[in-house]
Order: C-alpha cells, then structure tokens, then sequence
C-alpha cells in the first residue's frame, strides 16, 4: 500500500515521505506516536469542557481518522480530533436543560449537514465554497464563535476557582507562547498537567478539595467508554447549525494547507475531505462522542518532520482507540477541576477568535467597505452579548446560531444590492 522510501531510514536535503510512502514501521510508529500527542490535548480537552466522555472522545478520533483517510482514498494526511467549534453552542444547549443525548443529536445533525455540503462540493466544484463562504464571512464566522464563547469561561469555570483559573492561564502563556516545536505543540496539554498538579498541591493544605480521584481507582484497565444514543430537538439543532460554516472553513484551510507543504493539487479531494468530516463527526455522535475536525496540530508536527505518509495516521489512529479502551484513564481527565478548565478556556475560546482574525488579514479583506463592516460587526456583537431574538414563546436564537445568520445573510444582502466595487 505504502511504497518505501529510500531505504526506510534517512531523509535527504529538500527530500519529503509523500503521503503514499512510508520509511520503516519502527519509524512509522514514532511518527504515529507523535500525532497522537499533538492532538491529544485538544480532543480530550473539548469534549471535557463541553461534559462529554472525553475517553470516548479519543477513542472515536481514531476511528474518524481511518474513515477519513479512506474516503480521501490516502491522497491527504491528516487527523481527525474533538472539534472546539461547538463548544459555545453546547454550552447553551445545557444552560438550557439539554442533557448529553441532545447535545450529541444535534452534533449528528450538523454532521449529516456536512456531509452533504462536501458531496456538494464533490459534484459541483470547489468554487461554490468561495461564492458562498467568501473569507470575509469565514473569518467572521470563526471569530463570533470563539468570542461567543466567552461568558463559558467567564460564568461558568473561572468562578469554581479564580486563584487556580488565574495561575493555570498565566502558565498557558508560558507553554503555548515560549515554548517551540514539540513542547509548543502540546501546549494546551502541558497548561492542562499544571493546573491538575497545582489543584493537587493546593489540596495538600486543606481547603475546599478541588481533585476527587475515587472513581479513578474504582475504573477498569480496560473497558468500552460510556456509549449512548442521540436525542433530537429542533431548537438544539438550530443552535448549531450555523457552526458548519466554521468547519467548512476549517477543513478547506487545513487542506489547502496540506497541498502546499506536499507539492500536491489537492482541489480535487476537497468535497471529499469535507465529505469524510461529516462522516466522522455522524459516527462519533452517534455513540456519544464528540463532532470532529481536521488537525492544525498535526500539520504543524508534518511541516517539522517532512514525512506526509498517511501511514502515520492510521498507527497514531490505532494508538488512540487503544486509549480510548482504557476507562481508568477516562476517569483521571473526568477529575480535572473546574478553575483549571477556566484557565484553559479562557486561552482556548480567545485563541478560536483571533484565528477569524487571521483569515481576514491572510486574504486582505477590506473591513472598511460598509457592505462587511456593518454585517460583520452586527453578527460578532450579538454572538458576544449573547442577543436573543424571541421566534416563539419557547424559543429564541441568541448568540453564535443569530450572530452567523445575520452575519451571512446581511453580507450577501448587502453585496447584492450594493456596488461590487468594494473589495470583500
């Protein structure tokens, strides 16, 4: 399946390992092994702040990452983890009284979405993507749905323990900020270790016990995580859907970012890529995981080592469905303190905004043209607020789900009844 690459031991200058080649298994397994710690801290971490089995969670990314590989029939490595993007519409699905299955059943429903916008693209071309979803809405899109998330962290963990919320997020800056290569990487894990270790010192002292590890002795070695069925509510579903806009963004831009560093035309496999994220995403919710997406993380890991080999991700993908069958395991990250959570949160949902940020000044939008600065404006304040906008008696969309549609529907509004002079 896989050709050898020279002699399966050394790269050359300039030489990369293309996606269908591998060196020797010994190798493959070290590189597979350092996948699965790049993309450790955000799978486990977002399926955690948003209540969800976080060992279900990396045990379903394995299985996600092999159906994704095989739909893009090996043509684009990457991984497939826990995506962040949901975590602020979770959040007010809970506020709500929505319990897991409903949570679940809505993510499944934006996956089923998903998936039929990638057979779209598939069938339709690439540009119907940059029509729609111009960077002008992708990044503000991204931006209102970090920035949305911002009264999680704020009212919810960041008041379980200010002092420890406040050291663990300073201790983020030193990780993510100082820290390069391999140590950057892991960042969000390694901020996450220290505030599990200082929440246990701190407990030394007495006080208020901020870590309970009885169930963690009481778990199995091994075991199948927690499993349980979607629940459908339409108000749940209507919360997130917009959040799909963010993930089309997300898997175009990973992609193309993966074509570039291979040399490859990766257009072509683009409704594919998009295709088997919501394939993963509808199989991972199914069970009571989380919704899944693409991998910056283990982008950065290929830019470092030059070797592309997807058979890198298929043992990084057995590697975490292995973990994810070790319920003791689950228990240690279910422990975690809710101050810790509000550090990581904090760094978290800002780090998701200013990526919108990012898009706009990559694809030098012009914010000044009224016809983008006044939906795009409009769109972030009410996901910030969060604006409500009463529809019935017993429904209202607030937050990211308005923030997006009066963000997408007033920029096309706009744009077609105005000038196109203007640069978007």
């Amino acid at each position: 399946m896989w050709k050898l690459h020279g002699d399966g031991k050394h790269l050359r200058a300039g030489e990369v390992v293309r996606p269908d080649e591998r060196l020797s298994w010994p190798r493959m397994v070290g590189f597979g092994a350092q996948h699965v710690i790049a993309m450790f801290g955000a799978t486990f971490v977002f399926p955690l702040v948003m209540g969800l089995n976080a060992n279900l969670a990396v045990m379903m990314s394995g299985v996600a990452t092999i159906l994704f590989l095989l739909i893009v029939q090996g043509r684009i490595p990457s991984y497939v983890g826990s995506s962040a993007s949901f975590v602020g519409a979770v959040a007010a699905i809970r506020a709500a009284g929505g319990g897991d299955g409903t949570v679940t059943g809505s993510l499944l429903a934006v996956g089923v979405v998903l998936a039929l916008v990638g057979l779209a693209i598939h069938l339709l071309g690439i540009q119907i993507i940059h029509r729609i979803f111009p960077p002008a809405v992708t990044g503000g899109v991204v931006m209102l749905i970090g920035f949305g998330m911002a009264y999680v962290a704020a009212d919810v963990y960041w008041p379980k323990d200010p002092w420890v919320a406040l050291l663990t997020m300073l201790a983020g800056f030193f990780f993510i900020g100082v820290f390069r290569g391999f140590l950057g990487r892991i960042g969000v894990l390694l901020t996450l270790v220290f505030g599990f270790l200082l929440s246990w010192v701190l407990d030394l002292f007495g006080g208020p016990v901020r870590i309970d590890l009885g169930k963690v002795g009481e778990a199995a070695w091994v075991g199948l995580p927690e499993l349980h069925g979607p629940v459908f509510e339409v108000s749940a579903i209507i919360l997130v859907l917009p959040v799909v806009i963010a993930l089309i963004a997300e898997n175009v831009g990973h992609v193309k970012a993966v074509g570039e560093m291979t040399g490859a035309d990766v257009d072509g496999y683009m409704g594919r890529a998009v295709l088997a994220d919501g394939v993963g995403t509808v199989v991972s919710t199914a069970v009571g995981g989380p919704a899944t997406t693409t991998y910056a993380e283990n982008i950065g890991v290929m830019a470092a080592t030059r070797v592309y080999s997807t058979a890198a991700y298929y043992v990084a993908a057995v590697i975490a469905i292995l973990f994810g069958l070790c319920p003791k395991f689950g228990a240690l990250i279910a422990a975690t303190p809710g101050g810790v959570l509000g550090g990581v949160t904090t760094i978290l949902y800002g780090m998701i905004g200013l990526l919108g940020a990012k898009i706009w000044i990559e694809n030098r939008v012009d914010l000044s043209a009224p016809a983008t600065m006044v939906p795009v404006g409009a769109g972030i304040i009410c996901a910030v607020g969060p604006v409500a906008f009463p529809v019935t008696d017993t429904f209202a969309l607030s937050g990211i789900a308005l923030g997006t549609i009066v963000l997408l529907g007033g920029y096309h509004l706009l744009r077609a009844i105005t000038p196109t002079t203007e640069s978007a």
